[in-house]
C-alpha cells in the first residue's frame, strides 16, 4: 500500500487560546485502509484534519502528501486527489443531487467548461456506487439526513479521489443510514482509496476501521487496532468518565472487535447503551 499522509510533531494554537489545539501529533494513512480519528468534544480532531488539508498553518511539525511537502500541492491539484466531506455544510442555492454531485467533477473542469464523456461518466458512477440512482432529479433539500450525506460523498467520490478525509460523517443519522455510510467507506477503502474520518462512534469505529486514533486534549493517547487503543483506562482517560469494554458477539467478520459500554455513576451499565 503507497502512502497518502505522513505528518510529524504537528502543533497548532487558534488566536487568543491559551493552550495548543493540537500537541506533537503524528498521522499515517496509505491507500486501501480506514483510519478513524475518536476523542471527545475539543480533543483536536477537526484542527488535526484542517492541518493534513492545509487549510491551517501548522506552528510545529510538517505534512507530505503522497510523499510531497503540503505546501508544493496547490488547491486545485490537491482537490483532484482529495474528496472532503465538511462537518457543517448548506448550499448556497438550489441544486437537485446530480447537479450537487457534478459539481465533484470543478476541480477537473474549472469555471464555464461544459462536462465532457469523462465527467458524466464520472459522476454517473458516483451515483451509482452511493445508491442515488432513483434520486437524481430531487432538490437536494428535500432528501433524508442519510441521503445528503451520500448525495455528499457521492460528490466527494466523482472528483476521483485517491483519498477520502470525513468530519463526523455520520453524525445525525439513525442506525440504518449510520450503518449504510461505513458500509460505503468500508467499501471504498477496499477499492483502493484511503479514508480517514472523525467519528463519536467508538463502537462502530472499532467495528470498520483499520486502525483508531485517539486523541484527548491535543494530544495522541493511543494509536493502531481497536483492540490496542479502546481499552477501560485509556478511555475512561481520554473521556473522563468510566466504562467497560465487551467483544463485539457477532455474526460477522467484526466478532470480536471492542465495544465501549458507559457506566452509571453507580458502576451499573447504562442501559440505554446497546
Amino acid at each position: 500500500m503507497k502512502d497518502l499522509w505522513h505528518a510529524r510533531g504537528l502543533a497548532f494554537r487558534y488566536p487568543g487560546s491559551p493552550v495548543e489545539a493540537v500537541r506533537e501529533a503524528d498521522l499515517d494513512l496509505r491507500e486501501g485502509e480506514v483510519v478513524a480519528l475518536v476523542g471527545p468534544n475539543g480533543a483536536g480532531k477537526t484542527t488535526l484534519l484542517l492541518l493534513l488539508l492545509g487549510h491551517l498553518t501548522p506552528l510545529r511539525g510538517g505534512v507530505e502528501f503522497a510523499g510531497r511537502p503540503l505546501a508544493e500541492w496547490s488547491p486545485a491539484r490537491l482537490a483532484r486527489r482529495v474528496g472532503v466531506l465538511p462537518q457543517h455544510e448548506e448550499p448556497a442555492f438550489p441544486v437537485t443531487v446530480r447537479e450537487l454531485v457534478a459539481m465533484g467533477r470543478y476541480p477537473h473542469l474549472g469555471a464555464w467548461r461544459r462536462e465532457r464523456p469523462s465527467d458524466i461518466e464520472a459522476v454517473e458512477a458516483a451515483v451509482l456506487r452511493c445508491g442515488l440512482a432513483d434520486l437524481t432529479p430531487r432538490p437536494f433539500a428535500t432528501l433524508s439526513g442519510g441521503e445528503r450525506q451520500r448525495a455528499r460523498l457521492a460528490r466527494a467520490l466523482a472528483q476521483g479521489p485517491d483519498a477520502l478525509v470525513l468530519d463526523e460523517p455520520t453524525a445525525g443519522l439513525d442506525v440504518a443510514s449510520e450503518m449504510e455510510m461505513w458500509e460505503l467507506l468500508r467499501r471504498e477503502a477496499g477499492a483502493g482509496r484511503g479514508v480517514l474520518l472523525t467519528t463519536h462512534n467508538l463502537n462502530l469505529a472499532a467495528r470498520f476501521a483499520d486502525r483508531l486514533i485517539l486523541l484527548g486534549g491535543g494530544r495522541l493517547l493511543g494509536e493502531g487496532p481497536a483492540a490496542d487503543v479502546l481499552t477501560g483506562p485509556r478511555i475512561g482517560e481520554a473521556y473522563g468518565w468510566p466504562v467497560r469494554v465487551f467483544p463485539h458477539p457477532g455474526p460477522g467478520p467484526d466478532r470480536g472487535a471492542p465495544q465501549v459500554v458507559p457506566l452509571r455513576p453507580n458502576g451499573e451499565v447504562e442501559r440505554k447503551v446497546p
